[in-house]
């Protein structure tokens, strides 16, 4: 098994991690009710996606 014969450095090290941060997840409004809502989704909040009504919301 390989072996490294020197340390690699904190700066080079990190400098790879740069790029491993979360992103925020990308969120749009609905256009019948203007909640948030994961893109390409049905609305949670009214059920409707594309302009129909998918699902029943219950409530409560």
């Amino acid at each position: 098994m390989p072996v490294p014969k020197h340390k690699q450095a904190k700066s080079r090290t990190r400098r790879r991690r740069s790029h491993d941060a979360l992103s925020a997840p990308a969120t749009s409004t609905c256009p019948k009710c203007g909640e948030p809502k994961a893109p390409h989704r049905v609305c949670g909040h009214c059920g409707f996606y594309r302009g129909r009504k998918v699902m029943e919301i219950e409530e409560v």
